[in-house]
């Protein structure tokens, strides 16, 4: 039987909520930049530069890099590009043009599916 605050709930609480905002950048940032990415090689190649940095950053050849660890990265990624005037666009994104925050969250939603932490869009 789990405590109500037993570190096995408080680990899935986390989950929980890392996959949930995974889902939603994935709605808003995953799903279409994936998808134009299986398109476009030229920015598949920039996508995997970026998801090669987010691993090295994360440690990713020595741990598994979970939903909790890239909810966080993005979150991060997020608020320094906040901090300097950024938003995600509200209009559709014209990916040939995207800018390099946009690549980084696109990347973690990359990352996101490869792991198994969000659902797969159909491009692997």
């Amino acid at each position: 039987m789990n405590r109500p605050f037993s570190g096995e709930a408080a680990r899935r609480t986390a989950d929980k909520s890392a996959r949930a905002a995974l889902t939603d950048l994935m709605a808003s940032v995953g799903t279409p930049g994936l998808s134009a990415a299986a398109r476009r090689p030229g920015l598949q190649a920039t996508l995997d530069q970026h998801a090669a940095s987010i691993r090295d950053s994360l440690d990713g050849d020595r741990r598994p890099i979970g939903a909790v660890r890239l909810a966080g990265y993005a979150e991060g990624v997020r608020e320094a590009a906040a901090d300097n005037g950024w938003h995600l666009p509200v209009e559709p994104i014209e990916w040939a043009d995207a800018d390099w925050m946009l690549l980084r969250l696109l990347a973690v939603c990359d990352l996101a599916q490869r792991s198994g932490a969000v659902a797969r869009v159909g491009r692997h």
